[in-house]
């Protein structure tokens, strides 16, 4: 796909991450090409925690060519320039969600059927903050997940 068409295609606010990959890939020596511009398009388009099975089946309905082993080698990529973020959750299964300027969350993961919750809550932000000053212990990242069942999968149950 011709570069020009996927500048087009992405909206004015992933020009950024377009830009953040492009430099990347010029520091790093890499090839820039379509298919990678594409899976990005594609990837920032989806707002969800996708595995890389997931994006293939959403990046092959716009171009048929891209192999599912190009998906993986650009989540990688998409990795080391802090556009995506692999989540190891505890189902065993690698989801990436968006990074790039992306405010901290945490997440409730359904053991069912995987569904992930985004949530921000200021209380147990300051309780961390307080567990950690009682402990003499300097924060510099964090992630919570917090297991169970969904409310569609509840109903179900």
């Amino acid at each position: 796909m011709p570069e020009r068409n996927i500048e087009n295609d992405l909206q004015k606010g992933m020009q950024e991450e377009l830009q953040v990959l492009r430099e990347h890939l010029s520091r790093h020596r890499l090839k820039r090409t379509g298919q990678r511009e594409t899976i990005l398009d594609v990837f920032l388009h989806s707002k969800r925690h996708l595995t890389v099975e997931d994006l293939y089946d959403l990046v092959k309905h716009r171009d048929p060519g891209i192999g599912l082993t190009t998906v993986y080698r650009t989540m990688k990529l998409f990795c080391e320039c802090n556009l995506a973020r692999a989540n190891h959750f505890e189902e065993g299964r690698v989801r990436y969600e968006q990074q790039y300027k992306t405010a901290h969350h945490d997440h409730m993961i359904c053991l069912t059927c995987g569904e992930t919750i985004e949530f921000v809550h200021p209380q147990i932000e300051r309780l961390q903050e307080k567990v950690a000053r009682e402990y003499g212990f300097r924060i510099t990242d964090h992630r919570m997940e917090i297991y169970g069942a969904c409310k569609k999968c509840q109903r179900k149950m």
